[in-house]
């Protein structure tokens, strides 16, 4: 069992942050399917007055409505608030530098924020995914002379391969600039495949894990039926939350059958599903803290309560089974009886992992 006020260091940071983070990607309806600004704040005081410190948005989420409307109920909390954002997307059709990685987006995402939230300063500022364009270099410099500046405090990012990563965090090491220090990256019992090597790079240089969409885009809640399977190629933002986890390919049968476990396990357990879902991202070493995102105050409080449901191994072990993910190469290779006799010729070596 643990509080949103028994605080983790993000990554290789001295900065102490909740074990769940308040995801606000839902505060507004501009895009259709959000909160209204009575019951964001009411979602917004809940976690705060329970001790919760950390709190993430977008310069572009529900077309910067996020970013206000969180200006505004942190305006008498802000030293209390670990406050992130994030860069990359565009924000204006039609003006092709208005969204990617670049200098030019970076300086002018970060200015945007600082004038939707009413505040002097990023806490934690995200690249939001990588645009496979921009230099490394750029990119690294770039966001140490705003930490520089003192506009942003921390750098982080988000959606980007790990080999992409592991060379921006090389370089940043190099040459004496502000490295990551926290990952943030689509996780759950539905999307494992970042175990097999962003949460390890992750772990081995330094950066926190911030897993978003920890119930799998609602399908972990049991909310959705195999009536409802659908997947959708949509490019636009869907006016819909179905529509959405449709776009994201999270409405299959195999979540289905992964989300019918859970719902065995919350039944065991006396908890909801969704609390599950939630514990056991918690219970993964690497994870610092994964992101709640809610339209209502009882989702809030649903997910909050997260924090003292324990799994037992048994309970671990059918989750763990019924989402496993296949091995991929090398490890799919090396992990052999007879590759692992050839490396160490039947000495037994204890890991570093």
């Amino acid at each position: 069992m643990t509080a949103l006020d028994e605080y983790h260091l993000l990554g290789r940071s001295g900065l102490r942050v909740s074990p769940l983070a308040l995801g606000t990607m839902t505060f507004g309806k501009d895009w259709g399917w959000g909160a209204d600004a009575t019951e964001s704040r009411r979602i917004f005081d809940l976690y705060v007055d329970r001790g919760g410190n950390f709190i993430d948005t977008s310069v572009n989420y529900t077309d910067g409505a996020s970013e206000r409307l969180l200006g505004e109920f942190m305006r008498e909390k802000r030293e209390r608030l670990v406050i992130a954002t994030k860069f990359t997307m565009a924000r204006e059709p039609g003006n092709p530098n208005s969204g990617g990685n670049h200098r030019l987006n970076m300086q002018r995402s970060v200015e945007q924020s600082l004038r939707q939230l009413g505040t002097d300063r990023i806490d934690l500022l995200y690249l939001h995914g990588w645009d496979f364009t921009t230099q490394p270099d750029e990119v690294m410099r770039a966001l140490d002379d705003l930490v520089r500046t003192g506009k942003i405090i921390y750098a982080g990012i988000c959606n980007t391969p790990a080999w992409q990563v592991a060379q921006m965090q090389t370089l940043a090491d190099l040459r004496g600039w502000s490295p990551f220090v926290a990952l943030q990256v689509e996780y759950s019992l539905i999307e494992r495949t970042v175990e097999h090597e962003l949460i390890p790079m992750a772990a081995a240089l330094g950066l926190g894990v911030l897993p978003w969409s920890p119930l799998g885009g609602g399908v972990l809640s049991g909310k959705y039926t195999r009536a409802d399977v659908m997947d959708s190629r949509e490019a636009g933002v869907s006016t819909t939350r179905k529509g959405v986890i449709a776009s994201s390919g999270l409405l299959s049968e195999r979540a289905l059958s992964i989300a019918a476990v859970v719902g065995e396990v919350a039944q065991e357990i006396g908890a909801t599903p969704s609390q599950i879902a939630l514990a056991w991202t918690l219970s993964n070493p690497a994870v610092t803290a994964p992101l709640m995102g809610s339209r209502t105050i009882a989702q809030a409080e649903d997910n909050l309560g997260a924090l003292s449901v324990s799994l037992s191994d048994e309970q671990r072990a059918r989750l763990h089974e019924v989402s496993a993910l296949e091995p991929i190469f090398p490890a799919r290779f090396v992990e052999r009886p007879l590759v692992q006799q050839l490396i160490f010729g039947g000495a037994k070596v204890a890991s570093r992992a």
